[in-house]
């Protein structure tokens, strides 16, 4: 009897030791045949709305790369080469041991750099599997805007040409044609189609994390008209990690009354910028977040420069801070529109910090550096001055 009691101990410690060897963690192996040898590739987090960091980087030698780590629930990842839009997603959580194959090749569209892969596999994740079935409703939404687009295609054409010719008469005479109206029947059921496919979604996995991930899969970004989306979910969906993200967006907390958040950017011969020194000597610092592709942000440009040129000499100064990818798109931008004031580009963290969504976006700073005024307008700038 002893003995069973002394074997049924050691076969309980050898399972605990086999256990605690195997610690829990996500692998994920794969070969992407057709790139080159040293090509660096990149896991970067994937499904929300934020200017996502890679996680991790693995080096292709004969094709062949390793991501492992450990994730305190589950994530989709974007893998990619670096420098690259483009590539796989994954859905991963601690159990998954993940493969991937795929031919890769590189290329560059609308002047940005995309990794492009055929005959794609992925195995080894019933998550992944499960994430392809809750998103398969896109392929088919996506069929159905390229249809009812087809069908309107020639009568879009003659708006577009006459937008483009700024032929008011032109346009007022096609709208009034059966076949614009067509095109406008066919688009509103396509949206509406659109609205009760995501609802039923989301509302249909609203217990649990996947009902939040599934909206912000769903929203390319959030307004209040999504707020009672959000409130459909659970206690447990809402409180997720990818349920904190759209609560984030949909209720920011917002600065006012606190000191600035983070400011990392840098100017046009790449020197840091300073905000405690492009503060001093200013009653208000304006903080314009823009880039060089939003054009309301260059249209507004006129009434800034009109605004420094009455407020400056009264204490206000300008900072305006480009979110711009690349530095050559910012600098160009920087050349033609001549700004008067002090001008910068985000090395990558700022606009995450500030919680910027859409663009322009002011916020109005004191001599110290506190928030007095966010999501501010010019016209709310001139009455704050006076």
């Amino acid at each position: 009897m002893r003995l069973y009691r002394l074997l049924g101990i050691f076969a309980l410690l050898l399972c605990n030791l086999i256990a605690s060897s195997a610690a829990p963690g996500y692998t994920i192996k794969g070969k992407f045949t057709g790139l080159a040898d040293g090509t660096v590739l990149e896991l970067i987090p994937s499904g929300t709305h934020d200017d996502e960091k890679p996680v991790a980087t693995a080096v292709l030698k004969g094709g062949q790369f390793s991501f492992s780590g450990t994730i305190p629930g589950p994530r989709l990842f974007r893998i990619s080469v670096k420098g690259h839009y483009g590539g796989c997603q994954v859905m991963v959580d601690n159990s998954s041991n993940i493969t991937v194959t795929a031919t890769g090749s590189t290329a560059e569209r609308y002047k940005n750099k995309f990794l492009d892969l055929q005959d794609l596999k992925v195995s080894g994740s019933k998550l992944h599997e499960e994430y392809l079935k809750k998103t398969s409703y896109r392929e088919k939404l996506n069929q159905d805007h390229m249809d009812y687009n087809r069908r309107g295609e020639a009568i879009m054409k003659q708006v577009s040409a006459a937008r483009q010719a700024k032929d008011s008469v032109k346009l007022d005479s096609l709208y009034k044609t059966a076949a614009y109206k067509k095109f406008e029947a066919d688009e509103k059921v396509f949206f509406d189609k659109v609205e009760v496919t995501f609802d039923s979604l989301i509302t249909a996995n609203k217990d649990s994390w996947w009902g939040a991930f599934l909206m912000l899969n769903a929203y390319s970004y959030f307004t209040p008209e999504q707020k009672p989306v959000f409130n459909k979910l659970s206690q447990t969906a809402q409180e997720s990690y990818y349920g904190q993200k759209i609560k984030d967006e949909l209720f920011p907390k917002g600065f006012l009354g606190e000191k600035a958040p983070l400011f990392e950017a840098m100017t046009n011969d790449k020197k840091d910028a300073d905000l405690s020194q492009l503060l001093k000597g200013n009653k208000y610092t304006l903080v314009d977040f823009w880039a060089s592709w939003c054009q309301p942000c260059r249209k507004s440009i006129p009434a800034l420069k009109s605004l420094y040129a009455d407020m400056n000499a009264k204490g206000l100064q300008i900072v305006s801070l480009s979110i711009d990818k690349k530095e050559a798109d910012w600098l160009k931008a920087e050349k033609e529109e001549q700004l008067a004031w002090p001008s910068f580009l985000d090395k990558g963290a700022t606009s995450a910090a500030w919680k910027i969504r859409t663009i322009p976006a002011m916020f109005l700073l004191d001599e110290k550096g506190t928030v007095v005024a966010e999501n501010v307008t010019i016209a709310q700038v001139r009455e704050l001055m006076k």
